[in-house]
């Protein structure tokens, strides 16, 4: 029987959320993103791990790009988003000397050594390694919800990610997808990754569901229809809400601004709350 882990810097977290995708490009980040800021509108206390580590791109969808990260006894010190110290963030990308410095994996490049804490991340260094670190060093405090935006698919970086984090009792995983047959099928993969590792699957969301038009609120699906919907019919996981394509959400990433507060007639927003509100209500009587 596996021994239980000790809890160290996430003592303090109540519930973690995997978020997970079966491939890049399909929005997750954004999912996360809005997932913490909609927890956090509704009275929590939310932190977002960012490990993914080729496009850590939440530092700037909230903006705060180019924050410096401290070091105390216990680790990396998150940084606040907001005044009120209501969302905490970590991100590989506070750890790049420049914004733009690309995250190169080739071979070799795996098998190097992270810096410690507080240092700017060195090249070459063995991803795993800095995922686990990224789950053990950083000292997040008090928390209803850590939110882990996790690499796409089922890489080794993945994988280290979802190990790390599951022997803390993970509240379960939350599965993003898009509309098109391609995407649908990686997802599919997904899902079966979640049951061989034993990660609940709290839910599944179709992102880019389809386009709103601002001037008469038609819903042109681009894309394909109900693919995510239909998937978690066919495998019998709930499926939480389609997000559309909407330039309000774009925008509000875009200049980092908080949906809610910027854009509360966004037609994304609705649907990020219901999302927000099924994972309130997943959580056990008791718990929240």
């Amino acid at each position: 029987m596996e021994a239980a882990a000790e809890p160290g810097n996430l003592a303090g977290v109540r519930h973690i959320i995997l978020v997970l995708s079966g491939k890049g490009g399909v929005g997750k980040s954004t999912i996360s993103t809005e997932l913490a800021l909609a927890l956090r509108h509704t009275g929590k206390k939310v932190g977002l791990l960012d490990v993914d580590l080729c496009g850590p791109s939440i530092p700037r969808m909230l903006r705060v790009q180019g924050r410096a990260v401290h070091q105390c006894d216990r680790g990396w010190l998150p940084v606040f988003v907001d005044q009120e110290q209501g969302i905490s963030l970590m991100s590989v990308g506070f750890l790049l000397e420049k914004p733009d410095e690309a995250v190169v994996w080739r071979g070799p490049k795996k098998n190097g050594n992270a810096r410690r804490a507080g240092e700017a991340l060195a090249f070459p260094f063995q991803s795993t390694a800095l995922i686990k670190q990224f789950v053990s060093d950083v000292a997040w405090g008090p928390l209803d919800y850590l939110v882990v935006d996790t690499p796409p698919g089922t890489s080794d970086e993945h994988m280290a990610a979802v190990d790390a984090l599951r022997p803390y009792g993970p509240l379960g995983a939350l599965v993003v997808t898009t509309p098109q047959a391609v995407s649908v099928g990686d997802v599919r993969r997904e899902l079966t990754f979640c049951r061989k590792v034993g990660l609940r699957v709290i839910g599944l969301v179709e992102n880019m569901s389809g386009f709103v038009c601002p001037h008469c609120a038609e819903c042109t699906h681009v894309f394909s229809r109900g693919g995510g919907e239909e998937l978690a019919r066919h495998t019998g996981v709930p499926f939480l809400g389609s997000v559309p394509l909407d330039p309000e959400l774009a925008r509000s990433l875009e200049e980092g601004r908080d949906l809610a507060r910027g854009f509360p007639d966004s037609p994304a927003f609705p649907v990020l709350s219901s999302i927000a509100q099924r994972i309130l209500d997943e959580t056990p009587v008791g718990l929240r």
